[in-house]
């Protein structure tokens, strides 16, 4: 297990991290996750990411049951404030919510602070000045060491260091986009400028196109899969392309890949997100620890992956 950097800064990750988006609260209880968060801890893994939002907030309960078993310095964990509740003032990144949705989250976590806190969507609503005061408030105050952003654009991860610099306030250190062999063109393009002019780190979600990059939808929507239990999710992936029978063509050529390489599609698509020299952490998703332990065999895979292998794989994706 390789220890990344976010960034320039100075807060070390586990290459690979365990989230809590869609399992926590929903396929995992107490005992699940905490046979999975200590599997994952065993193998090298130090870096637990959760949300208010998962499970409404079921996924911090559950993931703070199990965090007061290890000794805070030696993991890393964070959390991800937008989508509080109903109510008017419950969600978004008003100073309000800001504070309110952090402090809650710390008590279900039962933590005194976080290492990572995230504005979980960029708010169209609220003044950015008013978003990184408080950000600034939290960390300052110790609630969080570090703050970053989820699905910001390039326009707006530059405002935010604009008016961080103007206020004199603690800037965001990571962006948590969506990246896979499907999605990369915010991380691979749109965010170069960002990287250079301000260091930040990246720790990428849905590593697997939840679940299409296994090749398990190539021939429909299996029984008790995610898609099958989560009809929304389903919706937005065939919105997007992401079901199309274009996209499972290329699919279906990077499983040939994998074949030919004796590895397993799922450990090929995460290597080649950790080739990326760009992304602090790659946030794994799963629904029991022996999953897990197949994941994880994406570090060896990733240290044979070679030139000409990522070529290959460049243009069957182009």
């Amino acid at each position: 297990m390789e220890y990344r950097k976010l960034g320039k800064w100075g807060l070390k990750v586990s290459e690979l991290s365990l989230g809590s988006w869609l399992t926590f609260g929903n396929q995992l209880d107490v005992d699940s996750a905490k046979e999975a968060m200590k599997e994952a801890f065993k193998q090298g893994i130090n870096f637990f990411d959760t949300a208010e939002a998962y499970a409404s907030g079921m996924a911090e309960f559950i993931m703070g049951q199990v965090l007061k078993e290890f000794r805070r310095t030696d993991i890393v964990v964070s959390t991800k404030i937008f989508w509080g509740g109903n109510g008017p003032n419950d969600r978004g990144l008003s100073r309000k919510h800001l504070l309110e949705g952090t402090w809650n989250s710390l008590r279900r976590l039962q933590l005194d602070y976080v290492d990572l806190i995230y504005c979980h969507r960029p708010d169209p609503e609220t003044p950015i000045e008013e978003t990184v005061l408080a950000m600034d408030y939290i960390v300052r105050n110790g609630l969080a060491l570090y703050w970053g952003t989820s699905e910001w654009s390039a326009d707006q991860l530059e405002a935010a260091h604009k008016a961080c610099k103007e206020l004199n306030c603690v800037p965001p250190i990571v962006e948590q986009p969506l990246y896979n062999m499907l999605s990369r063109e915010r991380v691979e393009k749109e965010y170069l400028p960002i990287y250079e002019k301000y260091g930040m780190g990246l720790t990428t979600f849905s590593p697997l196109a939840s679940g299409i990059l296994t090749g398990k939808y190539n021939n429909g929507i299996p029984e008790n899969s995610r898609l099958a239990r989560f009809p929304w999710l389903k919706k937005n992936l065939e919105e997007r392309g992401l079901l199309s029978n274009e996209t499972l063509g290329k699919v279906r050529e990077i499983g040939k890949i994998a074949k030919e390489f004796g590895v397993k599609q799922s450990q090929l698509a995460l290597a080649w997100c950790l080739k990326n020299p760009r992304v602090s952490s790659v946030i794994l998703g799963v629904s029991n620890s022996e999953q897990l332990k197949e994941n994880l065999k994406a570090i060896v895979v990733r240290e044979k992956l070679t030139e000409d292998i990522m070529e290959k794989i460049k243009k069957i994706l182009e």
